[in-house]
């Protein structure tokens, strides 16, 4: 029954809109399409912009350590980003010339959904938007908390209680957090991964600069301004040798601020992965993974305070495969 009525009325929510649609649609092509923003370019420069939903802008500042980079994933594995939120649409006006278009010859359910608006004479003369359910994705399911008899919400200025599911910064905090592209770690290995000897310890340390990155989610559309960026700054990093022949078979290092951005150098430190055989005609996959801190603030600037809730620490991995030879002995 959800997913008839879900599809009915998305297909009537989302046929073309009237004058206004190349706003309504920004650069993403539809609402309830994701266009992400560029990938990092490695300069360190923000990248982008995207739209997400309707109006919903994101921007990125990139590391500048790689080129390679991939979407955060989350440390906490019951995390999940928003799957819809309530977006500011319409005036009384516009929204009446969107339901007579859109739903002209509807059937059921959209019919009686049209209906209800009309009833309510659309709120013309009132003062407030019209706010409209969007997604993530196209995905309409049952994972979106709207009510299918309940797709646009009346928001007046002075609203006595808002909707739940009516975009707010920690929204746009979250819709930032899943939009965010981490780095891959910038792990360089001494002797080099395709010369690592046996029970010679393995050194790790970062090459380039690398630093942290933050991603803004904001809105600006009908007098309704806000905005929330994440910012994901490198804490701690931890390699695994691929194989049970290593002692220590995993290190973890603490990331230190320098003054091009975070660094480590294993160099020094009590924990450096030793090899105990030599993968042969083979390989070992060696594993990096960097730990980021995330934290959010209500606005554009990632200096800003940061806010609750907290959101999960972030995770970019990447593995090489390495092989490990003997120690060749010299006879004379």
């Amino acid at each position: 029954m959800w997913a008839t009525a879900v599809t009915s009325l998305a297909l009537a929510l989302w046929t073309p809109f009237p004058a206004h649609a190349d706003d309504i649609r920004g650069s993403g092509g539809g609402t309830g399409t994701t266009t992400p923003p560029n990938s990092s370019s490695g300069s360190g420069g923000d990248s982008g912009p995207g739209t997400i939903g309707a109006h919903i802008r994101i921007s990125r500042k990139a590391s500048g350590a790689s080129a390679s980079t991939a979407t955060a994933t989350s440390s906490n594995a019951n995390w999940k980003p928003p799957v819809c939120w309530y977006e500011p649409m319409y005036t009384p006006d516009e929204y009446e010339e969107f339901i007579k278009s859109s739903y002209k010859g509807a059937q059921e359910p959209a019919a009686s959904y049209a209906k209800k608006r009309v009833a309510e004479d659309y709120h013309k003369g009132d003062k407030g938007l019209w706010w409209q359910v969007q997604f993530r994705n196209d995905s309409y399911t049952a994972a979106c908390p709207v009510t299918s008899d309940n797709w646009e919400i009346w928001v007046p200025p002075a609203q006595p209680k808002a909707d739940p599911n009516q975009l707010t910064p920690e929204i746009l905090s979250e819709i930032a957090y899943n939009s965010t592209k981490l780095p891959k770690p910038p792990v360089v290995l001494s002797p080099s991964p395709d010369r690592l000897k046996v029970n010679l310890g393995t050194r790790v340390k970062f090459a380039g600069d690398f630093d942290r990155v933050w991603t803004t989610a904001s809105i600006n559309y009908k007098g309704v301004a806000m905005a929330a960026t994440t910012v994901a700054t490198p804490v701690a990093l931890r390699v695994e040798a691929g194989t049970s022949d290593a002692d220590p078979q995993t290190c973890t290092y603490d990331l230190v601020r320098g003054d091009s951005g975070y660094t480590v150098d294993s160099k020094d430190a009590a924990c450096n992965i030793t090899y105990r055989r030599s993968s042969g005609t083979g390989t070992y996959p060696f594993k990096a993974s960097i730990t980021w801190k995330v934290t959010w603030t209500a606005s554009a600037d990632p200096d800003g305070p940061a806010q609750q809730p907290a959101l999960p620490d972030g995770l970019s991995t990447y593995e090489q495969n390495v092989t490990v030879k003997e120690i060749q002995a010299v006879n004379r």
